[in-house]
Order: structure tokens, then sequence, then C-alpha cells
């Protein structure tokens, strides 16, 4: 029997890019570090970062456009996988990937740093004076925080 299976708990290096593919699949690709400290031999502190590259497929990378940015931390869980292509300079290149099949964010609502991640009330915000955008006739569907599988 084989297993292929990663957890990170970690906090997101760059906002999430999301993009559909030809066949019409979303799909939200990030990086996620998670740090590593510990005492060597001679008693000095060491820390070590490492940096993940994540990818989400369908109602999952929905989620993650819609909800993650830069700083978030949260739980990663899914398999690696790695691909090759040939580069422009003929180049073979390599990457691996976590694959993701689960996420918790793990930031609460107030210690996130204000971006997307933390705006779960979707109407007009009543300190700022925004107004919401003009209804145009066409309907966007919307991620709802109880429509979340987890």
């Amino acid at each position: 029997m084989d297993l292929n299976k990663t957890m990170i708990i970690g906090r997101l290096t760059r906002d999430p890019e999301s993009r559909t593919t030809p066949n019409g699949q979303n799909v939200c690709s990030f990086s996620v570090a998670t740090n590593r400290v510990w005492t060597d031999n001679a008693g000095q502190k060491q820390e070590r970062v490492e940096y993940h590259n994540m990818v989400a497929w369908g109602k999952l990378a929905d989620i993650c456009s819609q909800y993650l940015a830069k700083g978030s931390r949260g739980y990663f869980e899914g398999h690696l996988q790695t691909r090759d292509w040939e580069g422009q300079d003929g180049v073979k290149r390599y990457r691996t990937e976590i694959i993701l099949d689960n996420m918790i964010m793990l930031d609460s609502k107030r210690q996130s740093a204000g971006g997307p991640s933390s705006n779960f009330n979707q109407g007009p915000s009543s300190d700022t004076g925004e107004q919401p955008p003009a209804d145009n006739g066409e309907k966007e569907e919307e991620i709802k925080v109880e429509d979340i599988p987890f």
C-alpha cells in the first residue's frame, strides 16, 4: 500500500492567483511558508523557512481565491504532484506542488489583516459609506460561508 498525503500549517506568501482552464474548470494557485525553529548542538537558535506551492481545483479553488490573502494562516491538506515541461531554452523543468483536497482557514476575522479573507459580510460597509456595485443584470455566483464544506 502506498500513501501520498501532505498536511501543512502556514501562511500565504502572496495573494492567490485564480484562472479558468480552457475546458472551464477553475484553478487557484498560491504559495505557503512554514517555519522550523530548533537549537543546534552549540546552543544556537536556528530557523529554516520552507515554501510550498499549492494548487486547488473546482469549488475549493473558488473558496481559496475568495477568502485567502497574503499573510492568511491556514491548514492545507492534499497530495504531492510533480509536473515537468520543457522551457523555451530547451531545458527540462520540474515543479512539485501540493494538490489540495482540504483547506481550513485558521485566522479569525479579527486576526486577519483586513483583506478579502476577513470580509465575510458581503453587504455594504456601514462604517466606510461604500455602496454595493450597481446591478447590471448579470448574476455572479457568490460563495457563502455556510456553503463551505468544512
